[in-house]
C-alpha cells in the first residue's frame, strides 16, 4: 500500500492489507483524480487535514478531517404532534407553558431551505437550557426534571441541527480515476434480495477493493424482507427490485457509471396472448396485485394467492397455493384477488408466459440493455446536476424536516467531468468527533470535490466504507449495519 501524509495527517491505519503498487505505476499514480487544494467547504472553511493511501491502479483513499467542536446540548420541547418543531402559535402556547413552570424558553425561529423541488419552510422551535459538550449529565438530568413534571422534551446535540457550526467532520473519500482504472463496477444485494447483509461480507464475497453501501431499504416491510430495496436494482443484467419512477439511480456498466432518473416497465403475455402488468419484482405484494419473483429472492412467496411457476424457458411449470420459496432456475408471478384470477385463466400448466423487462433512463428516454455487465443501485437524492446543485428531496421522497436540514452520517457518491468516480463517507451522529451534513452541504461536499453529477445514497447508520473487506469509516450504530444492497469496485 502506497501511503502519504498530506498536511500534518496520520497515516492511514497500516492494518489495511491493500495493493502495494510498484515504482513503474508512480506516473499513473500522479494522473489520479486530484483532491481539491482549497479550504474544505463546510463551517468556517478550514484547512482539512488529510491522508493518501492508493488502495489499487487508479483508486486513491483519502482520509480527511477538518473542523473542531464548539457545539453543545440543549433541551428541545417537543410540540402536540410530536415533533420538535411547529407552526408559530403553537411554539408560543409551548413556550408559555414553559414559563409557567418557572422556566426560561427561547424560541428559535429555522427556516428550512428550498430545494430544487420543493420550497423552503419556515418554522419554529422552543428551547431550554444549553450544556457544553462535557456536560451532557446535566442535560439529561435538566430533561428528566422537566420530563416528571408532565413536559415532553429531548436532549439535542446542536451539531445535529443544520444549523451554523464549526463541524468537526471526519470523511473518507475514494477517488477513481477513469484514465488508469482497470477494474469494473458492481451492484450487490449479498446473498439474498429480502434479507439484509453487512458491505464488508458483500464486498468479501466478490472480492471488491472498495464498497460502499448502497440504496435506502425498506423497513416499513416484514422484519424478513427489510432487504428489499426502495427503488430500482439491477445485479448483472436482472431486475431485481423495480424503480419508483422518475427517482434517482446510479446506472453502472462496466468501468462506467451514470446518474440518471429511471423507469421500470414489467409486463406478464400468455401464449393466448392476454397481457398484464407487474406490479412489484421480489417485495411484499398488495391487494390485487401481480408481483414477479426471482430465484434472488431468498423468502417464500406471500401467502393467500395463486403462484405460476415459471421456468427459464417460460414454460409454467405448475400452478400452486402461494407461500412457497422459489427454487432455483425458476421465476415466480404471484397474485392475490384479480390477480390471482389472471393467472387461473391465462396461466395453465405447461402454457408458455412471457415475462418482458424494460428500464428505462429518463433523461434520455432510452431503454438500457440488461447485458451481465449492466447493474443499478438505486439512490437516495440527487444533489448535483451538470456541476450545479440541484437537490431533488421532493421527487426522490425525502423532503422532510428532518432529511433536508438535519445533519445524518451520509454516502455520497459523484461522476467527474472525464467520467472519474467519487465516492464518500461523512461520518456524523458523533457528538465531539463529527457532525454529518444536511443535503446542501452534501452537495457543496460533492462539487469542491469536483463532482459535475452527485447523488446521496442510503446514510445515517448504515453509512459504510468498505476497504480490504474491513470498514474504514465509522458506521455511527458503533458496528457495521446490515443494509439492503452496496455498491462495490472490483479489480477486474
Amino acid at each position: 500500500m502506497s501511503r502519504r501524509t498530506i498536511a500534518g495527517g496520520l497515516a492511514i491505519a497500516a492494518a489495511l492489507t491493500l495493493t502495494t503498487l510498484p515504482a513503474a505505476s508512480v506516473a499513473a499514480e500522479q494522473a489520479s483524480v486530484r483532491f481539491p487544494s482549497a479550504k474544505f467547504p463546510l463551517g468556517t472553511r478550514p484547512l482539512p487535514t488529510k491522508t493518501m493511501a492508493t488502495v489499487a491502479q487508479g483508486i486513491d483513499l483519502y482520509d480527511v478531517k477538518a473542523g473542531t467542536s464548539t457545539d453543545g446540548y440543549t433541551l428541545t420541547v417537543l410540540m402536540p404532534s410530536g415533533r420538535d418543531y411547529g407552526m408559530l402559535p403553537t411554539a408560543e402556547a409551548k413556550a408559555a407553558e414553559v414559563e409557567a413552570m418557572g422556566e426560561t424558553p427561547s424560541l428559535l425561529k429555522v427556516v428550512r431551505p428550498s430545494v430544487a423541488d420543493a420550497p423552503s419552510q419556515t418554522v419554529y422551535m422552543v428551547r431550554v437550557g444549553l450544556w457544553s459538550l462535557k456536560d451532557k449529565k446535566k442535560a439529561d438530568e435538566a430533561a428528566k426534571t422537566l420530563k416528571d413534571a408532565g413536559l415532553k422534551v429531548k436532549v439535542d446535540y446542536l451539531g445535529d441541527d443544520g444549523l451554523k457550526t464549526t463541524g468537526p467532520w471526519n470523511v473518507k473519500v475514494a477517488m477513481v480515476d477513469a484514465r488508469t482504472f482497470r477494474g469494473s463496477y458492481a451492484a450487490s444485494l449479498g446473498k439474498s434480495v429480502a434479507a439484509r447483509e453487512t458491505v464488508s461480507s458483500m464486498a468479501k464475497t466478490a472480492g471488491a477493493v472498495v464498497g460502499v453501501n448502497g440504496g435506502f431499504f425498506n423497513i416499513h416491510t416484514a422484519k424478513e424482507l427489510r432487504g428489499e430495496p426502495v427503488g430500482a436494482s439491477v445485479v448483472a443484467g436482472r431486475l431485481l427490485s423495480e424503480a419508483v419512477p422518475g427517482r434517482s439511480a446510479v446506472v453502472l456498466k462496466g468501468r462506467t457509471a451514470k446518474i440518471t432518473e429511471l423507469k421500470t416497465t414489467v409486463t406478464a403475455t400468455s401464449q393466448d396472448g392476454e397481457k398484464a402488468p407487474v406490479n412489484g419484482v421480489n417485495r411484499a405484494a398488495a391487494v390485487d396485485e401481480l408481483v414477479l419473483y426471482t430465484e434472488e429472492y431468498g423468502a417464500n412467496t406471500p401467502a393467500g394467492g395463486t403462484d405460476a411457476v415459471i421456468d427459464a424457458n417460460g414454460k409454467v411449470v405448475g400452478l400452486r397455493a402461494s407461500g412457497a420459496a422459489v427454487a432455483k432456475g425458476t421465476r415466480v408471478l404471484h397474485g392475490n384477488g384479480v390477480a390471482a384470477d389472471w393467472l387461473n385463466q391465462h396461466a395453465w400448466q405447461d402454457w408458455t408466459v412471457t415475462i418482458d423487462t424494460k428500464v428505462v433512463d429518463l433523461r434520455t428516454k432510452k431503454p438500457l440493455k440488461l447485458t451481465p455487465d449492466l447493474h443499478v443501485v438505486a439512490g437516495g437524492v440527487g444533489l448535483v446536476r451538470n456541476g450545479k446543485v440541484k437537490i431533488t428531496a421532493k421527487l426522490d421522497g425525502h423532503d422532510s424536516m428532518n432529511m433536508i436540514l438535519r445533519r445524518h452520517p451520509r454516502t455520497l457518491l459523484g461522476v467527474t467531468s472525464n467520467g472519474s468516480l467519487i465516492l464518500a463517507t461523512i461520518d456524523g451522529r458523533q457528538p465531539g468527533i463529527t457532525v454529518g451534513a444536511n443535503f446542501h452541504e452534501a452537495a457543496q461536499f460533492m462539487r469542491w470535490l469536483g463532482a459535475r453529477q452527485a447523488i446521496n445514497l442510503d446514510g445515517g447508520g448504515s453509512t459504510t466504507m468498505v476497504v480490504g473487506n474491513k470498514a474504514v469509516n465509522r458506521p455511527s450504530d458503533g458496528t457495521e449495519r446490515g443494509v439492503g444492497d452496496a455498491l462495490l469496485v472490483l479489480p477486474k
